[in-house]
């Protein structure tokens, strides 16, 4: 019954999905990942089901329509990296995936290749178990 008393929550999170999405990617483990919300298969086929919460562009990026579905697609990698069901030596690919898909979007190469080095350099501590996202109670 102490759940009729207080809630359970993570913070850091501003946008949700309201679709599956699916694409293809450079990211291929060598078995097929399956979580509540994200798989990804051996061929590199992600796929990201409705509901998945994300953070969107980070750090002193600005939150534009070329930026959202690559950051989707890098804060899904970076979790099943924190989960452990990802191996940490796709953390550069998953930087790149995240650069591909923002050119793909329309992102121009200076800001992709500024948003790509400054996750390379500085976010690799975002995709390490000891970054997962703590559940808080309230009240």
């Amino acid at each position: 019954m102490d759940n009729l008393r207080y809630i359970k929550y993570k913070g850091g999170y501003k946008y949700q999905l309201v679709e599956d999405y699916k694409c293809k990617t450079n990211i291929c483990p060598l078995v097929n990942i399956h979580t509540e919300y994200i798989s990804l298969t051996i061929s590199g086929w992600l796929t990201i089901r409705s509901g998945y919460a994300f953070d969107g562009p980070s750090g002193p990026a600005i939150d534009t329509k070329n930026f959202m579905r690559g950051s989707l697609v890098h804060d899904a990698f970076y979790q099943l990296m924190r989960e452990e069901k990802l191996q940490q030596k796709w953390r550069i690919p998953a930087d790149k995936e995240l650069q591909r898909v923002c050119r793909e979007d329309g992102m121009s190469l200076i800001r992709s290749t500024w948003v790509y080095l400054a996750v390379k350099f500085f976010g690799g501590s975002n995709a390490s178990k000891k970054n997962e996202r703590k559940v808080q109670k309230a009240p």
